[in-house]
């Protein structure tokens, strides 16, 4: 087998069908959810629908949209979709039937921001930002702790966001549990200093997030994919951790599984780094030795500079990906900015186009195209 024949066997992994419950994904590949902000008051439009369409229609097999709940204190920013409403909700039906017709399967990420959100923000000012602890991310006292009324309040929102998602025929839902929104302020030490039974040491500060998943499991039924975003860095901390050691990761994952998670979407700043000492595994590839459940990784893919760092990006790196999914390091692959800078990526990829991808930039971020 000559170089180019490897390389073309080696790619074909990324277009292998992908099965978790009844649900099959047409190949490997997901668009990463990624907070866009073109549907005023919420409410997705066709500009929207087109967006994600396009995505599937050129080889994105599983597209992940941002997805806000019902609950005042859940955004900052009143142009963020909402999975919740009327007149979102039948946005998103359109955005779902055309997915779904471009042979796509489609998720949104269920997101409450909590203490990321700045006090007084649009649409509701006069709700107060909550936390765990209510603190910020620096560790600041800004609001009262979430009371339990307040807590139960936000799990059934999620819960009645996930059945509004079934409803309208998206494929699965995920939780967005990393980056230092709400859920990953109840993990993090830094954002959780609580007594109670939502606080303590790092498989206490589970809780939360486990009594989110199983009121989701109870209202989507069994066989509905559940999927969680998680990650160890946060938005303000790159290098923070909630976890140090594979035996605690196992514990740590060991709750959301047995609470129903189907899916783990794990988030790192680069998907190559090893995350524990004396292995090469990275974050993803260690939940899915851990658990055996569906893992999707993320970070830098399609990406060989980071702009936030300074210098374009382009297509390059893709042989360690590839190798690392052949090994069954992880089953699916979660592709951001590189599909905001080219929407037919993955098409280009399998076809071997690789100079014609448009780099991403910073100004790619800025359109919705």
């Amino acid at each position: 087998m000559t170089k180019q024949q490897q390389q073309i066997h080696s790619l074909e992994a990324l277009f292998e069908p992908y099965t978790v419950h009844q649900l099959t994904i047409p190949n490997r590949i997901v668009m990463s959810p990624m907070a866009r902000g073109f549907s005023p008051e919420g409410v997705p439009g066709e500009d929207v629908a087109a967006y994600y369409r396009r995505r599937a229609e050129n080889g994105v097999g599983l597209v992940i949209t941002e997805g806000m709940i019902d609950h005042p204190a859940a955004t900052s920013e009143p142009r963020l979709a909402s999975v919740f409403g009327e007149a979102a909700l039948n946005g998103w039906r359109e955005a779902v039937r055309q997915v779904h017709e471009a042979g796509g399967v489609i998720f949104p990420q269920l997101v409450h921001m909590g203490m990321m959100r700045p006090m007084g923000s649009q649409p509701y000012p006069d709700a107060p930002s909550i936390g765990p602890s209510g603190l910020d991310m620096q560790g600041n006292k800004v609001s009262e702790p979430m009371t339990e009324a307040e807590i139960s309040q936000v799990i059934q929102s999620f819960a009645d966001a996930a059945v509004n998602a079934q409803q309208v025929g998206f494929d699965g839902i995920e939780l967005s549990g990393g980056h230092g929104f709400l859920i990953d302020q109840f993990f993090w030490e830094k954002t959780n200093q609580r007594s109670d039974r939502y606080g303590g040491d790092f498989l206490k500060r589970t809780r939360f997030a486990a009594e989110v998943v199983q009121a989701v499991r109870a209202a989507v039924g069994p066989d509905y994919p559940i999927s969680i975003r998680l990650s160890q860095w946060k938005m303000v901390d790159y290098t923070a951790k909630l976890v140090d050691t594979p035996e605690q990761l196992e514990q740590f994952l060991s709750v959301l599984v047995e609470a129903g998670v189907d899916i783990f979407h794990i988030s790192t700043r680069r998907f190559w780094e090893p995350e524990f000492a004396g292995s090469e595994l990275g974050l993803a590839g260690w939940v899915k030795k851990l658990t055996g459940k569906t893992t999707i990784t993320v970070g830098s893919i399609g990406m060989d500079s980071d702009p936030a760092e300074g210098g374009e990006a382009d297509h390059q790196g893709l042989e360690e990906l590839l190798e690392r999914l052949n090994n069954g390091e992880f089953d699916l692959v979660a592709i951001g900015r590189a599909l905001l800078g080219d929407p037919a990526w993955a098409k280009k990829i399998r076809e071997g186009r690789m100079e014609e991808i448009q780099a991403f930039t910073p100004a790619a971020a800025a359109q919705l195209y």
